[in-house]
């Protein structure tokens, strides 16, 4: 399943990235984040690995995050693995104007199993997450917590 998704950061591109590339940042916008432990690579660069533990309405997952572009200011992309599952996210950010930044994602999903079944029969689910978790970052960036979601 591929999708896209986008939003407009009030803030300049340079400011949006750092706040994104921060990942002490990860826990004010990713609600459900546990840890985030680097196991690989060179931190932050590509083909650093990281192990991500989520919470998610009393589901655990686990997951291994590879950075496997990085073109800051313009891209980074990431492939996030756990069981059953293979998720590949391309970041774009994109200078509206010098006050605004469209971050834009193309995601693709690969799920085996009950995965590949939610997956084909609930597609909006995935949407869904994807679009909070941007949402979320750009009620953090912009200085507005009370409107994270958890």
């Amino acid at each position: 399943m591929k999708y896209s998704l986008e939003v407009d950061i009030n803030l300049p591109r340079e400011k949006v990235i750092e706040l994104f590339n921060d990942q002490d940042n990860l826990g004010k916008w990713q609600c459900g984040l546990e840890s985030f432990e680097h196991i690989s690579g060179e931190a932050g660069e590509v083909g650093a690995k990281s192990l991500i533990k989520y919470n998610m309405n009393k589901r655990k997952i686990e997951m291994t995050e590879t950075i496997i572009k990085k073109d800051l200011p313009n891209e980074y992309w990431f492939t996030f693995e756990a069981k059953g599952m293979w998720n590949q996210v391309d970041n774009y950010f994109i200078v509206v104007d010098k006050n605004t930044t469209k971050w834009k994602i193309d995601n693709e999903f690969k799920g085996k199993g009950i995965l590949a079944i939610m997956l084909f029969l609930m597609p909006g689910m995935f949407k869904k997450q994807s679009l909070k978790f941007m949402n979320n970052f750009k009620a953090f960036a912009e200085g507005r917590l009370e409107d994270i979601i958890a």
